[in-house]
């Protein structure tokens, strides 16, 4: 069985390409097979994503790449960019997964969604898409491909400072008198 568990930037020769949807590109521990039918194990830091392009280096210095695999989605736009990002808050608000594009947001398929952003005024149309949502404000320090739709890589960390310790303030807390 090969085994998986080194990511790296660029290869210069991949022995193959490992086709994963999403829910299985977040998993940092994964059996699965090659198209040759040859077993292989993922075994990469927790917390890690995978994303579209990335390759990761097996224990025999295989290289695989791994692909987004074309999955059910919603491809959301609207008129102007501010419905748009009226969209991206109730989506946000409901921890949905979104990937964020130019022009346009897609999320898995859920018909309740879709309703809601048919209300919101959205034009949601059903497609199947290599699904790469964000990975969150606070996500581990992996990294996310923008250049139109397709993947070219520019790694970054997490989008903003994370706390060590989160004071939450609720109406609450304000002192009685």
């Amino acid at each position: 069985m090969l085994t998986l568990n080194t990511r790296i930037s660029t290869a210069d020769k991949v022995s193959a390409q490992l086709v994963l949807p999403y829910e299985l590109r977040e998993n940092s521990r994964l059996r699965t097979a090659l198209p040759s039918g040859e077993e292989v194990a993922i075994f990469i830091p927790r917390g890690t994503v995978l994303r579209n392009n990335d390759f990761l280096m097996g224990d025999d210095g295989r290289v695989v790449q791994i692909v987004a695999a074309q999955e059910s989605t919603y491809r959301i736009t609207c008129a102007n960019p501010h419905d748009l990002l009226r969209c991206a808050f109730h989506l946000g608000n409901r921890h949905t997964q979104t990937q964020v594009g130019e022009g346009f947001l897609r999320i898995a398929r859920d018909n309740v969604l879709k309703e809601m952003l048919e209300g919101l005024g959205a034009t949601v149309i059903e497609e199947d898409a290599q699904f790469e949502p964000e990975a969150g404000a606070y996500g581990s320090g992996g990294h996310h491909h923008h250049h139109g739709e397709s993947s070219q890589g520019h790694a970054h960390g997490p989008l903003a400072p994370i706390p060590v310790h989160q004071k939450i303030h609720r109406p609450s807390d304000i002192p009685s008198r």
